[in-house]
């Protein structure tokens, strides 16, 4: 989504308030205690005429508990905007329900049935999440926008990704359009009066803030398919051969990280050109990137690359908690550098967390906050620098820290332990000392959940067949705890010496036979730091 591969467009800078601490993450969404949902059942019908839309929601429910009253998210009708329930049924029966406060309350009758299902009627016009509008050759639109907690302007759902669930689509419109949507196309079918059905479902458990509908007149194309996963390109017809060449570069990418991370959860990889209010937006299986990404000049892989990365990161593997999103969004930071370092080798990894480390440093001068911030409560406000990049650069250290072989063998690890279900910091931790066989508590501590990081002063000296390294940090909030690793360059040759630091100074002596030209400090970029001047 919004992500660190859209620096060549634009970033998104949210302020963050002050530093939490690691315990009780303030996500203050008020979840279900037994109602968990099965699966979705979404009858759409948009038209021409209007912008209002009627909604036919079967959903079906197990109660893990007691059966319990329980509520889904739906934004009420005021003024223009908003939804009207007309009826909510329990099977074929009316169901007891108030409709308050933007949620669906719904008293089950009393039986042991532990497995039910609900239909909600409604309509109206989103004044979000579904985004009506006119494409930017003038053409109408329909695009499903939903992230973070969109959904509930246009969806009855439980709108948290905690509560995940299978997914169909069935979109009645006006039949000159084109339909895309979360899942696999099951049926097309003209129904007379200019009008046609198309549906598309989804098998795997998806979180609502990943579900999409595009529904306007598209040139689509099968790219390729990659292990039996059809990848498909859908642009505005008047960027037929620009867009299919743009995202051509979707099947390699998603080889990558099949062959890297692990097996595809989704039914398809469709890649949409799109009204999004983000640069892209990881939907499951059906991504949208912004209508300008389109030029025929190739130029958005690493931007597709993110986006792909997050159907693991996000979308299969996902947060359980909003302050918890980096694991979501700086895992699709860090897999698209590693996914262009595969393609373009180590000299790209560097080039891409060295723009990071600028825009990271810059971010905490004016928000001195950490990765998990327990202290924001607003969805909206959980993305920023810290969520992105930091949470990047976190895993390029923790990847240096327990090597390559036993980083990845700890990526598969946890991404098999929690494909389509949910995590958090701690359940990913966990995995990675299982992998590595290393207590990480403390790396974990100071990079996730204490604000900023090591700001370093430091000199170089020869003489004697000695060189001289002494270094400083300049921070008071922390001690920060790391190896570092020390470039002596001569004639063009680097060698490279490691070292531990614990401490807030420490001066090192390593033996030469040369008078170095350069003494560089961390010159592989493994270390997050900003180098003071003397």
């Amino acid at each position: 989504m919004k992500t660190r591969a859209h620096n060549q467009y634009f970033i998104f800078l949210i302020l963050l308030v002050q530093i939490g601490q690691k315990a009780n993450a303030q996500d203050t969404y008020q979840r279900n205690t037994s109602a968990d949902v099965q699966g979705y059942v979404f009858g759409l019908t948009l038209n021409d005429e209007s912008n209002s839309i009627k909604g036919e929601a079967e959903i079906t429910v197990v109660f893990k508990n007691k059966v319990n009253p329980f509520a889904l998210d739906l934004i009420a009708k005021s003024g223009n905007y908003g939804m009207q329930v007309t009826n909510v049924f329990e099977g074929d029966k009316l169901a007891k329900y108030s409709f308050e406060q933007n949620k669906i309350k719904i008293t089950p009758t009393l039986s042991e049935e532990k497995t039910r299902t609900y239909k909600v009627l409604y309509e109206g016009i989103p004044e979000r999440g579904l985004v009506i509008d006119t494409t930017k050759f003038g053409q109408r639109s329909f695009f499903g926008d939903n992230w973070p907690n969109l959904a509930r302007h246009w969806l009855p759902s439980v709108d948290h990704p905690s509560d995940k669930a299978t997914i169909e689509f069935r979109i009645t419109a006006p039949d000159h359009y084109d339909v895309v949507a979360t899942g696999e196309k099951i049926e097309e079918s003209n129904l007379g009066n200019d009008l046609k059905l198309t549906t598309y479902k989804e098998p795997a458990p998806v979180a609502m803030k990943v579900v999409t509908i595009g529904v306007t007149k598209f040139a689509s194309t099968l790219l390729d398919e990659v292990y039996d996963i059809p990848v498909s390109a859908w642009v505005y017809p008047e960027n037929r051969l620009d867009g299919f060449s743009d995202y051509g570069v979707a099947t390699k990418v998603l080889k990558y990280f099949i062959d890297n991370i692990g097996p595809y959860s989704y039914a398809k990889l469709a890649n949409m050109q799109a009204k999004t209010q983000w640069g892209g937006l990881e939907n499951a299986g059906t991504i949208s990137y912004f209508e300008n990404s389109v030029t025929g000049k190739n130029e958005v892989e690493g931007l597709i690359a993110h986006e792909i990365a997050h159907q693991w990161f996000g979308n299969s593997a996902s947060e359980n908690d909003w302050n918890h999103v980096w694991l979501s969004e700086g895992f699709a930071t860090y897999f698209a550098i590693l996914y262009q370092e595969s393609v373009y080798g180590n000299d790209k990894r560097k080039e891409e967390l060295e723009l990071d480390r600028k825009q990271i440093i810059d971010y905490y001068l004016q928000n001195p906050s950490p990765i998990v911030d327990p202290s924001i409560t607003d969805p909206l406000k959980v993305l920023s620098i810290n969520t992105y990049q930091k949470g990047g650069w976190t895993l390029n250290m923790l990847r240096h820290k327990i090597g390559d072989d036993t980083f990845w063998k700890g990526i598969q690890a946890y991404y098999k332990a929690y494909r389509n279900s949910n995590a958090m910091s701690a359940d990913f931790q966990k995995i990675m000392q299982e992998a590595s066989g290393e207590d990480l508590e403390a790396f974990f501590q100071q990079w996730l959940f204490t604000k900023g990081h090591p700001q370093i002063k430091w000199t170089w000296s020869y003489a004697k067949k000695n060189l001289q390294i002494n270094l400083e940090q300049l921070q008071k909030h922390h001690v920060f705890n790391f190896p570092i690793e020390i470039g002596v360059l001569k004639d063009g040759e680097i060698v490279i010496y490691k070292m531990d630091m614990a401490t807030a100074r420490k001066n090192i002596t390593i033996k030469l036979d040369y008078e170095p030209d350069n003494v560089i400090l961390d010159p592989e970029s493994w270390l997050l730091f900003k180098e003071k001047s003397n």
